[in-house]
């Protein structure tokens, strides 16, 4: 939850980010392939946490590094994370052709390649810390700096909105490989990587839609394809086959508008808000509310929901009331449009560049 915010900071300080990334890199590959050794619960669930610990600061590293040398980040940010998904489509088929779905030996591959980003990190541009001698206040150390943006009213709003998305989104994730599992579905993990496939086309949309919707309009439409998902994927149970293959397969593929449209839009959103001070902060912070405090409450209703629909007697395969598990996150991503739309006000060029982030 905190590694994030508290990595950014300190590239923000003290080291340079790609360095960061090489070490966050090493450490993880080395971590990731002690995983499979450990058969016990008690040292296979700490050691997996460490990882994650190691792996989810990167994600902000990344961006904040990529934002700091790109022209334009509206048009150019966009086009690198296209090589995000296209790595994920390369792992998911990749699993799937080796065999790798149900077995230990995916850690060993995601281990090596981890160890690999690691070392190619190192050779990415040069991004030093932006206030190395300067003089640092004790809120700045803690961060306060990128909690100032709270108190800008739509900020509030925006990250409000950003972690009660993040619990129904969780569902997604947590259950959608077991639920096609029970539905019997083969190469699975390729099979999902549809979801990338459309990542890729929505990035070239996104800086079309920023400049024609902006940044209301445009995540609106990212939380509005969370909901429609959700209900695809309810409307899917129980239907005939080319119906419930129809369902499916549009709610994977609705995934470039669900994440590009939300998470990439506001990421986007936060380094316009951010001035070139605090920007490693803010993408830190940011990260917090994702892939942090999002996360834990997101999986936790999702694993208890899960738990919650089990069958008493399965039915064939299926050991759950799908239906039910998948109505949940559908009305709460509604619930949290509506709430969005009510209260995001579109920010305003002034103060903060919207571009540059400059002041």
């Amino acid at each position: 939850m905190i590694s994030p915010f508290f990595v950014g900071l300190i590239a923000d300080r003290y080291f340079a980010s790609e360095k960061l990334l090489g070490i966050l890199g090493l450490l993880g590959g080395v971590v990731m392939c002690l995983l499979p050794q450990l058969t016990q619960f008690q040292w296979f669930y700490p050691t997996l946490i460490l990882y994650c610990a190691l792996y989810a600061p990167t994600l902000a590293l990344g961006n904040s590094l990529s934002l700091h040398h790109l022209a334009d980040a509206k048009r150019d940010f966009p086009q690198v994370k296209i090589l995000s998904a296209i790595g994920w489509i390369a792992g998911g088929v990749a699993i799937s052709l080796l065999e790798f779905d149900d077995s230990a030996n995916q850690f060993y591959l995601a281990g090596g390649l981890s160890l690999v980003f690691g070392a190619f990190s190192i050779t990415l541009p040069h991004t030093p810390p932006k206030k190395i001698g300067q003089q640092v206040s004790i809120g700045e150390v803690l961060g306060l700096d990128a909690l100032a943006l709270m108190k800008r009213r739509s900020f509030a709003i925006f990250i409000a909105c950003m972690f009660l998305i993040c619990v129904p989104l969780y569902f997604y994730f947590v259950n959608m490989h077991i639920y096609l599992k029970e539905l019997d579905w083969t190469i699975r993990t390729a099979k999902m990587t549809l979801a990338q496939v459309s990542d890729v086309i929505f990035l070239f949309l996104l800086a079309f839609m920023l400049k024609r919707l902006g940044h209301r309009l445009t995540i609106t439409l990212g939380i509005l394809a969370w909901a429609a998902r959700y209900f695809l994927l309810s409307w899917s149970v129980g239907s005939a086959e080319a119906f419930q293959l129809t369902f499916i397969y549009a709610a994977i593929l609705l995934h470039g508008v669900c994440y590009d449209f939300l998470f990439i839009a506001g990421q986007l959103y936060v380094d316009g808000e951010a001035n070139e001070r605090i920007r490693g902060a803010a993408q830190g912070f940011i990260a917090f509310i994702l892939w942090g405090v999002g996360n834990l409450v997101g999986t936790v209703l999702a694993g208890r929901v899960q738990a919650a629909h089990k069958l008493a007697e399965p039915a064939g395969k299926i050991a759950h009331d799908w239906q039910g598990i998948w109505m949940y996150p559908a009305i709460g991503a509604a619930v949290v449009l509506v709430v969005f739309l009510i209260f995001f006000r579109e920010p305003k060029l002034g103060g903060n560049d919207m571009v540059t982030g400059k002041t």
